[in-house]
């Protein structure tokens, strides 16, 4: 468990061949209801990895458990070598090859913060290759809600491009904790986007989340005069 109500769970293909995907891409988890009515939910895949990585790694996704959800109820009861059907990858909330911008501004949300945790050996590339800079805003409620904090929090230590900036609508952490330092913000993040300064001619954007937040941003970003292509988005809808 990452969080009280959000699982991390890691899966191998059962044909033994890897998982080609790009990081930023989904997979869509295929269940039924209890009435037997066949749907599908989509979930970011999370593992930091390059292309080239051994046959048998895990591809990981982060699942937010819902009381009385049919795709919790599948992932709750699922045993350790379970098996799920799967269909994918999809998506195209990428990095770019052909990217020019100075800085990317990674804004996310929940669950939402999960594909960027998979760009993570990307962006160090790009930090080391053509010294661009990097800020990931990412909004919780508490500090037990931040999920991978401690990963992004080590990835910024170790590359001096990279600013890890956590936004608790709802609780700060305490000043011993280790989740308490300088960038740590209060509130919500699209309400610290405008300290970041957003560059229309320098900066690539993302957002992943909640769709309010996405919304919320998208506007703002384009306040600052951000082109429309240099904005890309990632809604999480949960649907009933």
């Amino acid at each position: 468990m990452l969080a009280p109500t959000v699982a991390h769970l890691g899966f191998v293909r059962d044909d033994g061949e890897p998982l080609d995907y790009i990081p930023g891409q989904f997979l869509q988890v295929h269940f039924h209801y209890p009435d037997g009515t066949a749907t599908k939910r989509s979930y970011s895949l999370a593992t930091r990895r390059d292309h080239g990585r051994p046959p048998d790694e895990a591809v990981e996704i982060a699942v937010s458990y819902v009381t009385g959800g049919a795709a919790t109820a599948l992932f709750e009861s699922l045993p350790e070598g379970g098996t799920i059907q799967a269909s994918g990858p999809y998506g195209r909330f990428c990095l770019m090859p052909n990217d020019a911008n100075r800085r990317y501004l990674l804004i996310g949300t929940g669950t939402g913060v999960t594909p960027y945790r998979a760009m993570l050996p990307q962006l160090a590339e790009q930090i080391a290759g053509r010294g661009i800079e990097v800020v990931l805003l990412f909004g919780a409620r508490t500090p037990e809600e931040l999920l991978y904090g401690d990963e992004f929090r080590a990835f910024a230590n170790a590359h001096p491009g990279f600013r890890f900036v956590p936004c608790f609508s709802r609780e700060l952490p305490a000043a011993d904790s280790p989740h308490a330092h300088a960038d740590v913000r209060k509130g919500y993040v699209q309400d610290q986007l405008a300290e970041f300064a957003p560059q229309a001619d320098g900066d690539i954007a993302y957002l992943c989340g909640n769709p309010n937040m996405v919304d919320a941003c998208f506007e703002t970003l384009k306040g600052h005069h951000l082109p429309v292509p240099h904005i890309r988005r990632e809604k999480y809808i949960s649907s009933k």
